[in-house]
């Protein structure tokens, strides 16, 4: 395997792979990038067993081949070479032998038929969608997954494609977050798929850099997203995900309209002071005006008053400060519309005028 490669064409690709590679493995092969040539194509795929991401670059090669090298190594090689540099990459005697101006080094390897591939089932269903609108879809419904519940299906987020959109759901099982996205229509059945937390933040990474289109292509037990420059593949969780139509409440009868920006200073102001372990802000709701207070267990309390348009009976209810702080975090709205119904029913909170993003809190006891 002999080729040579710009360092910015490798480094962009390089970095994306091995920030999908975990240092800790029990395998050794799981921590090492697996580069293969073939025809003036450089591929560099990275794996932890759930999600692969494989980086695709032109490169000048004068001998085909594959071979795997430790990821944070030729990383940290790459970063510190300096801009614009040529590097030359030649397999020697299983070692890779690495050249940049006087920079010479050679790495230790790992056999390529080593190298494990995540099993990939048929694609059943596959659609094109705009890198930013679904990277903005995922990025208001995210915050929302759970983290390391024993209900494994909440460590992850439900992507629905049905007919005329793509639907994201995330929720902890205290709040949920969904938002839609509209598509061109298609015969397809409706599709869902849970994907694991690791890939949802992957896929939100490589999206970031990403212009034009997507390719999503669903499976049984896969799910892969593909662009000229990169192809990632994650597995899906098996299990069923809460029916989120039923958790969204229906009877909400007081509508509360703030100014985004002024209701999530008062929240971050007020919050400073709430119990570090519950995190419970009261609201108190009357005409014309919403109440904040929190208070903790060194009897320290805070309070703000934020006027707002409401005109129903007053209310008193607690929730977790942060999730009304992520909420607004993610609506791109001047104001936010929110509605209760009373102290023991969750809030619901959306875009005065757009129904594609809705948000739900569960109260809380205080």
């Amino acid at each position: 395997m002999k080729f040579s490669v710009n360092r910015e064409l490798l480094l962009k690709p390089l970095q994306q792979v091995a920030g999908v590679v975990e240092r800790r493995q029990t395998l050794p092969v799981l921590s090492n990038v697996l580069i293969q040539v073939n025809d003036g194509k450089v591929s560099l795929t990275g794996t932890d067993l759930e999600v692969e991401l494989i980086g695709q670059m032109v490169a000048e090669s004068t001998e085909d081949g594959e071979i795997t090298v430790p990821a944070k190594k030729l990383l940290d090689i790459c970063k510190e070479l300096p801009d614009k540099a040529n590097v030359n990459f030649e397999l020697v005697d299983s070692r890779l032998l690495i050249k940049s101006g006087r920079f010479k080094s050679n790495l230790s390897t790992l056999p390529a038929a080593d190298f494990p591939s995540v099993d990939k089932s048929a694609v059943e269903i596959t659609t094109r969608v705009d890198s930013k609108a679904f990277k903005k879809l995922l990025d208001r419904t995210s915050f929302a997954m759970a983290q390391q519940d024993v209900r494994y299906f909440l460590n992850g987020m439900l992507l629905e494609l049905g007919d005329g959109y793509i639907r994201s759901v995330a929720t902890d099982g205290h709040r949920l977050a969904m938002s839609s996205l509209s598509q061109a229509s298609s015969e397809n059945p409706m599709k869902q798929v849970i994907v694991p937390r690791k890939g949802v933040l992957e896929l939100q990474r490589l999206l970031g850099d990403l212009e034009g289109e997507v390719e999503i292509s669903f499976g049984a037990n896969h799910l892969c997203a593909r662009s000229d420059n990169f192809t990632m593949t994650t597995k899906l969780v098996d299990g069923r995900f809460p029916d989120y139509d039923r958790v969204i409440p229906k009877n909400g009868d007081k509508i509360v309209f703030a100014d985004k920006l002024e209701f999530k200073q008062a929240l971050n102001r007020t919050a400073i002071l709430s119990n570090e372990k519950f995190r419970g802000i009261r609201v108190n709701l009357s005409s014309g005006q919403l109440k904040l207070s929190a208070n903790n267990p060194e009897q320290e309390e805070a309070e703000e008053t934020v006027t707002v348009e409401y005109d129903g009976l007053d209310l008193e209810v607690g929730f977790n400060v942060g999730y009304l702080q992520d909420v607004l975090g993610v609506l791109d709205s001047d104001k936010v519309k929110m509605t209760v119904h009373d102290a023991n029913s969750s809030a619901l909170l959306e875009h005065p005028e757009d129904d594609d993003s809705l948000y739900v809190v569960m109260p809380m006891k205080l």
